[in-house]
């Protein structure tokens, strides 16, 4: 161990130096009349109690540690693999199962499944949380044995559900006021049980783990709008302004659309803001599942959406525009009476390390916009300097 620094010429010092830095235990342990009564201690129990509290501490520097590497993590997908790893790496399940509520106020469910550090497909088929919610708020376990689980909800059929993943554990994603999600872990692969030690590890560090996803999920909905799911009018902006920085430092071009549902007004006075916002929604999906992942889908306001296409040039984002209108052109909505389908019209800009703002951008794509509205809607237009001459 590193000697303790002092000031051989500072008279006022207190410290002295040393080769060594010895711990409580150590100087127990040397005690000579510690090392005269050995036999008797163990005899009566008290160095292997003093090795069981070393275990149990060396314990808790690992859970410590562990933790402090989820919540370095940003990244959900980070989060969910250094969890698995850690989890495999002590107590070796058959797999790891994550699902949650992708969106706010919505039911539709991410699934990802781990076994032996990889993501892996489940076969796990289910549509909503919901009925896991009322148990949990009544009951707020950290963790529930899974076969507790379906002996204690009144209703065990969606419990049933998960049993195609033959989970052991369940650990639910749960803040004060609602369930994100649940972890399901299944038993280890040698077929034994969790020991006692292994359950308390996997109850604390998997506790972090939800504090880390649910933090990560709350981020992820403050970015999005409540309706449709799509990324909100800010976040937009603040990807587009980060969008151009990045350029101003690169040579390569991105664009922008900017999308209008047409006659939307006539749409909500002839079927109901109701259904408006259902169609809305449906508008958004098609939206999110026609991009790639890099790419950011978001609600402008009302019936406006725009996405930011980096690295894309005006040929690449006018194919990604039509596939879009054609689409949403074929969109037929459940509701109680039938729904007219509805048209959309597109923007585009396409700017480079020479453009001044994310205003210039914005603007130049709403007049490409209304240049579509002018030709009669239902169709994409690039801007162009000469676009209304």
């Amino acid at each position: 161990m590193s000697d303790i620094l002092y000031d051989k010429n500072d008279k006022n010092s207190d410290a002295v130096k040393t080769d060594a830095i010895t711990t409580p235990e150590q100087d127990f342990l040397s005690n000579p009349a510690i090392q005269k009564n050995a036999p008797l201690l163990k005899e009566l129990g008290i160095i292997p109690y003093i090795d069981s509290l070393n275990a149990k501490i060396q314990d808790y520097q690992d859970l410590f540690s562990h933790v402090l590497s989820i919540f370095h993590h940003t990244m959900l997908d980070d989060i969910l693999e250094t969890a698995v790893f850690h989890i495999t790496n002590r107590v070796n399940p058959t797999a790891i199962i994550f699902l949650w509520k992708s969106f706010q106020n919505k039911d539709e469910i991410t699934i990802k499944g781990y076994k032996q550090y990889k993501m892996v497909n489940t076969d796990l088929q289910i549509e909503s949380i919901a009925p896991f919610e009322l148990f949990f708020q009544q009951y707020p376990k950290s963790m529930i044995p899974y076969a507790d689980l379906v002996s204690q909800m009144n209703c065990a059929a969606p419990a049933v559900e998960l049993q195609s993943v033959e989970p052991e554990l369940i650990i639910p994603i749960l803040s004060p006021s609602s369930l994100y999600g649940l972890i399901l872990v299944s038993g280890k692969r040698e077929g034994e049980k969790f020991t006692d030690m292994e359950l308390v590890f996997i109850r604390h560090f998997m506790y972090f783990v939800s504090l880390a996803i649910q933090n990560h999920l709350n981020y992820d909905h403050s970015l999005r709008d409540v309706k449709t799911g799509l990324y909100n009018y800010g976040f937009f902006m603040t990807r587009l302004t980060e969008e151009l920085a990045r350029m101003r430092r690169n040579e390569y071009v991105s664009s922008v659309i900017v999308i209008d549902v047409d006659f939307f007004k006539k749409f909500n006075d002839t079927y109901g803001h109701v259904a408006g916002d259902r169609m809305l929604e449906y508008i958004a999906t098609l939206i999110r599942q026609g991009v790639r992942l890099e790419d950011v889908p978001s609600r402008f306001g009302g019936e406006d959406f725009t996405v930011l296409l980096p690295d894309t040039n005006a040929e690449e984002a006018w194919g990604v525009a039509e596939r879009l209108r054609k689409a949403i052109a074929r969109l037929s909505v459940p509701w109680e009476i039938p729904l007219s389908n509805v048209t959309i019209s597109s923007g585009i800009f396409t700017f480079d390390n020479s453009t001044d703002s994310t205003t210039e951008i914005v603007n130049k794509a709403d007049k490409a916009l209304y240049k579509s509205k002018e030709r009669g809607r239902n169709c994409t237009t690039i801007w162009a300097p000469d676009i209304f001459t």
